[in-house]
């Protein structure tokens, strides 16, 4: 007798039948949302590399997230704007700094919005390196001392969560004592644990106010080494990292499935800022459907193992009833 042949369209031919049988969901709970906050301005800037993202002035930043709050969104990410930059981005524990006043904004307009405080220096200071730099190279101890101050504030600010991005070796642990010894032990870390250095983080730079020459491929990761990647998560898990992430998204989902079968913490991937403009720019160009191009993307993210993620597109998707 033959076989009977396979007809997995039986699960296909309705859409009741492919909503049962889908496998992953992409819910807006999922999404965080970052956001650039100027200071010393009144105007919005419009972005010509990220179409649709603006920085927004500090004074309007209660507003902005009033609106997102009512639009759905639940978890932010904090991007600072700085005009106070030195050598060592000192700004960034100043209890008054750009740093703690986002905080302080955020848990003051909307306190039950999840608030991620991205602590690094590239945005805080004059060189535009993540940490102090000594003879032309990042002093990754010197940078530790100062993740911590900038982690402490952040968190006295109201910061639930640090997100460390600086990629210097031993920043988890650092921070985890830093919190802990200040009182801090319920503020969590979310790790850039698997940080690559991508040529995707262009148009960033000019959200960010970067003023960076050079690269950062001395202490970002080398996008050809997997295994690596994964060590560089296990390593943050064991540090004490509640959550880790992989940067950037979707040339690197084999990456987020490694950490996925490797580890039980929760997985987070951020749709960087050359993402979000590809798929932008190639919509405007009338190449690709971009409703249709963002949810396919964001889900291949999730369908990867990730369980949460930083897009910029998440404003849009709310706005969308997501």
């Amino acid at each position: 007798m033959n076989s009977l042949p396979t007809r997995l369209r039986r699960l296909r031919s309705s859409e009741a039948r492919r909503s049962l049988f889908q496998e992953d969901e992409l819910r807006l709970s999922d999404l965080v949302l970052p956001i650039f906050v100027e200071e010393d301005t009144s105007e919005y800037l419009e972005l010509n590399a990220l179409p649709g993202i603006k920085r927004i002035p500090e004074s309007r930043l209660a507003f902005e997230l009033e609106k997102y709050a009512k639009s759905g969104i639940r978890s932010i990410m904090t991007f600072g704007v700085s005009h106070h930059k030195d050598d060592t981005g000192s700004d960034t524990w100043n209890e008054n700094g750009l740093v703690s006043r986002m905080a302080r904004i955020c848990k003051d307009t909307v306190p039950e919005m999840i608030l991620m405080s991205d602590t690094c220096f590239c945005e805080y200071t004059t060189h535009g390196h993540c940490g102090v730099v000594h003879d032309h190279t990042v002093d990754n101890d010197a940078t530790l001392l100062n993740l911590q101050k900038q982690a402490v504030a952040a968190a006295h600010a109201g910061a639930d969560f640090i997100a460390p991005s600086a990629a210097a070796d031993g920043q988890v642990q650092a921070i985890r004592q830093a919190l802990d010894a200040a009182g801090f032990g319920n503020t969590g870390i979310i790790s850039y644990s698997t940080k690559f250095a991508s040529s995707l983080y262009g148009p960033f730079r000019e959200a960010g106010g970067s003023e960076l020459k050079g690269d950062r491929k001395t202490y970002q990761m080398n996008p050809m080494n997997r295994r690596e990647a994964l060590r560089e998560s296990l390593i943050d898990e064991a540090e004490g990292a509640d959550a880790l992430m992989v940067k950037p998204a979707s040339y690197y989902l084999d990456v987020i499935r490694d950490i996925r079968n490797a580890s039980t913490l929760p997985v987070a991937a951020y749709q960087v800022s050359g993402e979000y403009a590809m798929i932008k720019f190639a919509a405007a160009a009338g190449a690709i459907d971009e409703a249709q191009v963002v949810r396919e993307s964001l889900s291949s993210i999730k369908r990867a193992g990730a369980d949460f993620i930083f897009s910029y597109f998440a404003a849009d998707l709310a706005q969308q009833g997501l």
